[in-house]
């Protein structure tokens, strides 16, 4: 089994990155190089995160196999120690740790930037895109340098410091994991308190709909204010593609746009290929190329706003549909779940068989909201112990934190599974309080994350260098919680790979023994605040409407929402019943529409055949007459049939019918 388990993690983990990219991001629409480059930053972070533990029990056997070697007890001792099923051969890990590690920061710092402003860009050409993309980035990556330059200057003017190629290489680890560093606390002070928060809300059914009448007031604000903001940008673009006639030198920029726009505004405003006038022969003013780069940036965005807001919308109408629904059914004396507007597929086996009705009933109405109580319960412990242990894990006699007293007791009892589960545990949990965080941000519509495909390609490259900024400073952060890391715990023992590339932060004393020992304290502060909301009040005091229970501006906007609810259920009832009634009608007189086409149709055939029997009879007796009087036949064309006939009028009349 050796290898065996980090070649399947690997493997896991590229199809949950891939998996969290399809709910994101769009396949068939957004660029390849955006969703290369995103996949390739969430995979390499999920994928430190995962094989973290691994690198841990392979340490923790080496430390032993080490430590227990003396000639007292060698039979006994080697008999203990034995090798763990995940163990990892050496020089693997470096070699992955290197490559690993190198690679997310080249694309944070460095590739993410840069494709972020190249595909935003409105430019029409790849050599456009690419120049806007330089002039955007030379400011950022100008700030880069000037803070590796103060450090670099700092560790220059000590004389006991040597400047080698690998003091440098720790000089910019400890930049970026600084940076890193304050940044993680500031997301994990909230997710501490709001993730558990958030499962204890969500099994209260009442707060639960009254926020998503809260929510549907303001996306319809937002969602009316994206649909004028498209308006505005498509009647630019009418004026431009007006302004512009087929054989001017921009008609072709002019297309490029109009390919961008729905396409039902693409119909309304046409192509203005019919229009032949010479673009010379007036003295108009046309727009230049500049200003179309910036209409089609903008008609990018406009479009983007406008189907996330409107996709967003659906889907917050069908929560509050479901969330109406459990209300209505946990009165229920019949234990039935009963929905108010049933999908109209047929049922598959799985809700016929095992999620029925009354299995449902009783998930909505009763077991789930336990289940959420017990669930936020158990993660507001683990949310105590992951602070007491960032405000402790610098002390090592006595050890006081618990992940690290855990970790020692597992050593022991030489339980590597015991290790890597505990180790895997703590470290999700700590992702999934800054991910999660991470996700849920939104920076007014500069920053956002919206499932459901929604996410533009800005957004989506902008989540993944936050990742790859946040995921070594984390890891860090864990294996100092478990007293793995030397620099932080200062204990002489075997480093794990992954902390050996990270080099000895000792080079920058006030950054070691200061600021990664004492800042993570700050976590206490940030889950006061977030526990009592003050962010919350004051984003509301800023004018920033926010979700507050003892607002009355919250008590208006959730009484509107609720109006738009029961406004659009009006509407959704309408459509059904209608369809209803086509459907009923249809079962009953059948389609009338396809009777009267096949009446027509038939009625059709029937005259044709009549008329083709008439003239072909009409045309034999004019042979005979013909032949009896020796006469020369006629020619029977269009005209010889023009001529009336014994049974002409008959026939005519059949054809007016027709």
């Amino acid at each position: 089994m050796s290898g065996a388990a980090l070649g399947i993690e690997i493997v896991v983990v590229f199809f949950l990155a891939l998996f969290l990219l399809h709910r994101y991001g769009d396949f068939k629409k957004q660029q390849r190089m955006v969703l290369f480059g995103t996949l390739l930053a969430w995979y390499l972070c999920f994928l430190i995160v995962f094989i973290l533990p691994l690198d841990v029990s392979t340490v923790t056997y080496v430390c032993l196999s080490v430590s227990v070697l003396p000639i007292v007890f060698p039979l006994s001792v080697r008999t203990l120690c034995h090798k763990p099923w995940s163990y990892i051969p050496d020089g693997i890990m470096p070699v992955f740790w290197r490559v690993v590690y190198w690679t997310s920061q080249c694309l944070t710092w460095l590739l993410l930037p840069f494709m972020q402003s190249y595909a935003r860009s409105g430019g029409f050409s790849i050599t456009g895109k690419i120049k806007t993309a330089l002039i955007e980035n030379a400011i950022y990556y100008g700030t880069y340098l000037l803070i590796f330059g103060s450090l670099l200057i700092y560790v220059a003017v000590h004389p006991e410091l040597h400047l080698s190629w690998y003091e440098l290489q720790t000089i910019g680890i400890t930049a970026a994991n600084t940076w890193g560093l304050f940044l993680l606390v500031l997301l994990l002070g909230y997710g501490l308190v709001e993730i558990p928060r958030s499962y204890w809300n969500a099994s209260r059914h009442g707060h639960l709909l009254i926020k998503t009448y809260f929510k549907a007031s303001k996306l319809m604000t937002e969602k009316a204010d994206a649909e004028e903001n498209l308006e505005d940008v498509m009647e630019e673009v009418r004026k431009v593609s007006e302004s512009i006639k087929y054989n001017h030198p921009l008609r072709k920029y002019i297309d490029t746009i109009l390919r961008k726009c729905p396409l039902d505004y693409q119909e309304k405003m046409g192509r203005n290929m019919d229009d032949y006038e010479d673009f010379d022969d007036k003295q108009n003013t046309y727009p230049t190329e500049k200003s179309l780069v910036k209409l089609h940036k903008q008609v990018i965005y406009a479009v983007q706003r406008h189907n996330r807001t409107r996709v967003q919308w659906q889907i917050l109408l069908q929560q509050a549909i479901h969330l109406e629904d459990v209300a209505k059914n946990e009165t229920s004396s019949t234990h039935q779940f009963v929905h108010s507007f049933p999908s109209s597929e047929p049922a598959g086996w799985f809700s016929r068989y095992i999620y029925t009705p009354t299995v449902e009933w009783y998930w909505e109405c009763f077991l789930k909201r336990w289940f959420y109580r017990l669930l936020a319960i158990v993660l507001t412990l683990f949310s105590v112990v992951v602070v007491w242990s960032e405000c402790t894990f610098f002390s090592t006699r006595p050890v006081l934190s618990l992940f690290a007293i855990f970790i020692q007791l597992a050593e022991r009892d030489y339980n590597y599974l015991y290790i890597e589960m505990a180790c895997f545990i703590t470290i999700f949990f700590l992702c999934t309080c800054v991910y999660s965080t991470v996700f849920r941000i939104r920076v007014f519509n500069y920053y956002y994350l919206a499932s459901h495909h929604q996410t533009d390609a800005y957004s989506l490259q902008f989540s993944g260098m936050l990742f790859c900024r946040l995921t070594p400073p984390l890891c860090l952060n864990f294996l100092g919680l478990i007293h793995m890391d030397s620099t932080i715990s200062h204990q002489e023992k075997l480093q794990t790979a992954y902390t050996s590339i990270m080099g000895s932060m000792r080079v920058l004393s006030f950054i070691a023994n200061g600021f990664y020992i004492y800042y993570p304290m700050l976590i206490v502060i940030l889950c006061i605040a977030t526990y009592f909301s003050l962010g919350t009040r004051c984003l509301n005091l800023l004018g920033f409407q926010q979700f507050m229970d003892d607002s009355e501006m919250t008590s208006d906007l959730i009484d509107e929402g609720k109006e738009l609810i029961r406004r659009e259920k009006r509407k959704k009832q309408r459509i059904e019943d209608g369809e209803n009634r086509r459907r009923e009608w249809k079962e009953r007189y059948g389609n009338p529409r396809e009777d009267y086409a096949a009446r027509n149709r038939s009625s059709h055939e029937m005259k044709e055949t009549s008329y083709s029997d008439t003239v072909s009879s009409s045309n034999t007796e004019r042979d005979r007459i013909e032949l009896l009087h020796d006469a020369e036949p006629l020619d029977f064309n269009a005209d010889a049939l023009t001529d009336d006939p014994p049974d002409s009028e008959g026939i005519n009349d059949d054809i007016d019918q027709m």
